[in-house]
This record gives C-alpha cells, sequence and structure tokens, in this order.
C-alpha cells in the first residue's frame, strides 16, 4: 500500500556498491521530498550504482524526471550509473516527449539492467528475500564483504528497529 504522499519505495537487494530499488506510486511534486530522502540513504552509504524497478510506478511529471536526473548526474560523478527498469508505456512516453530518454539508461527488466554492471559491482538477484518499505532510517548492515549480497525483510509497513 502506498503511503500518504503516493510513493512508495523498496529496497529488494544491495551490495558494497549498488542497489536494487522499487519505486511505486506517483512520483511528482507531491512525492519528491520522500523520493530524494529515499534514495539519498543509498547514496550516503556509498552505493555507486542504482536500479530503479520502475514497473510498478504510475505517474512521473516533470519534478519527477528532475529527481531521477539529479540521481544520475550524482551518480555519474561517482563513477556509477542510473538504471531505470521495467519503465511503462505512460513514463516512457514522458521520457520520450522530454528528450531525456537518452540521458536515462531504459532496460526491460531489472535482471538486463544489472547484467551491464561489473559482476563485482552488482547485487545478487533476484534478492534471497523480500524488500521492505522505506518509512524510517534503515538497520545496521555489517560489511559482508565486496559484492555480498544483503536483502532486507520485514513486515509489510512496518519501520525497521
Amino acid at each position: 500500500m502506498p503511503l500518504p504522499d503516493g510513493l512508495e519505495m523498496t529496497a529488494l537487494a544491495t551490495c558494497d556498491d549498488g542497489a536494487v530499488l522499487q519505486i511505486s506510486g506517483e512520483l511528482d511534486h507531491c512525492t519528491e521530498q520522500h523520493f530524494r530522502a529515499s534514495v539519498g540513504t543509498f547514496l550516503d552509504r556509498g552505493h555507486r550504482h542504482v536500479v530503479l524497478d520502475c514497473s510498478p510506478l504510475t505517474f512521473c511529471d516533470s519534478r519527477g524526471l528532475n529527481c531521477l536526473l539529479s540521481v544520475e548526474w550524482l551518480l555519474e560523478r561517482r563513477q556509477g550509473r542510473l538504471l531505470l527498469a521495467g519503465v511503462r508505456h505512460n513514463v516512457a512516453r514522458v521520457l520520450h516527449l522530454t528528450g531525456t530518454g537518452s540521458l536515462l539508461r531504459t532496460f526491460p527488466t531489472v535482471a538486463r539492467a544489472l547484467a551491464t554492471l561489473p559482476p563485482d559491482e552488482r547485487p545478487a538477484w533476484p534478492p534471497p528475500a523480500a524488500g521492505h518499505r522505506l518509512t524510517g532510517e534503515l538497520p545496521h548492515v555489517p560489511p559482508q564483504g565486496r559484492a555480498a549480497a544483503t536483502a532486507y525483510a520485514y513486515r509489510s509497513g512496518s519501520a525497521p528497529a
């Protein structure tokens, strides 16, 4: 179920250098702060690659597009990438109409997007457990070595302890 602001972010898998996040609902002027805070959590942890599963994303306006472009810009400066997977027709149309489709790399599936990353810089896919909603601070994850996959499994809607 989406959060009151109409956006839900779920961490599906992570490793030292990358994360797979799923975005559900609407990415617009009402939800951009939640999106920036959620993605910022992963950028603050040093992730250089973010695969964003957009298959449940139902709407994206110019503010949402600006959020995506901002993340792409930040990751490029870290020698990383933002990869969009499962982009639906309505969101793909926004990318096409604004001419930003050439700036944001899109793939039909998360697996295809991950395949473009170096093997030691991508999380295991499919993830070993379900993701959790990013509703609060993420739990501390002890280092488990290069590309050791970590998935977060929490009860639906529960905030990490």
